[in-house]
């Protein structure tokens, strides 16, 4: 590519929708509070009362982020989350999940952690509380830029040198395109693996496929026997992430 030639330019920060987020409980109070919460935040919700109600809007529905009551009629947070994650089909069989309950005691936090949920939230609790729920949705990157030159050009200084390492990046991503399969059914080769990845997209403003390499690597880490939701998402952004770098 000619040194003249651009960067592609990352959307607007206005083009994409917002991060969806599912509250499941069964107290209307506590529902209301956390949807109205969230939405001032900017996030798009949606409600629901019932662990089963939770699970098939789940299996329907891409969330970012699952926030689900520990104790709801049909099922409670760790049913709900355990079912998604073993059922790939499921399109938010790899959201994030925060489990909240009226108590907590430090063991059941440990052991819902162990479980698969990115954190837990005390009830009652404020509105500042709510924040880090912000991020947490955030963090899917289905909302993220394919290619972040602002971000690129921070870390690597100049155009020409984004350029180089953006072509490096494509040999790098049709190589793990292909090795994908193998790697998968390979959990410490892929965690290697991924190591390096995480390294080249930030260095080259690969902002979406760096998210699902974070989230591919907390899920080898929490269980790596449900890597096929997570797996799929990080395939879809490696191919979009492959069709937009220059040949």
């Amino acid at each position: 590519m000619p040194a003249s030639a651009p960067l592609r330019a990352a959307p607007a920060s206005g083009a994409a929708l917002p991060p969806y987020v599912l509250v499941a409980d069964d107290d209307p109070a506590t529902r209301r509070f956390f949807g109205d919460g969230l939405r001032a935040l900017g996030l798009r919700v949606r409600e629901c009362a019932d662990g089963q109600v939770a699970l098939a809007q789940a299996f329907i529905e891409t969330f970012d982020l699952l926030l689900l009551d520990c104790r709801m009629p049909g099922a409670g947070a760790r049913e709900v989350l355990a079912a998604l994650r073993g059922d790939a089909r499921a399109r938010s069989a790899d959201a994030l999940a925060v489990a909240t309950s009226a108590e907590f005691t430090a063991a059941d936090r440990q052991q819902l952690l162990a479980a698969g949920f990115s954190e837990t939230l005390l009830k009652p609790c404020d509105l500042a509380a709510l924040q880090p729920l912000l991020a947490l949705a955030r963090s899917s990157g289905r909302h993220a830029p394919l290619l972040d030159d602002t971000a690129a050009l921070a870390g690597s200084g100049d155009a020409a040198t984004v350029r180089a390492l953006r072509g490096l990046l494509r040999e790098e991503l049709a190589l793990f395109y292909r090795e994908l399969d193998v790697l998968a059914a390979d959990p410490a080769r892929l965690a290697e693996r991924l190591h390096r990845l995480r390294s080249s997209c930030g260095f080259c403003g690969a902002t979406a496929l760096s998210a699902q390499v974070v989230r591919l690597q907390r899920q080898l880490g929490a269980d790596p026997a449900q890597l096929a939701g997570p797996i799929e998402r990080f395939r879809q952004a490696l191919l979009a992430t492959l069709e937009v770098l220059p040949a």
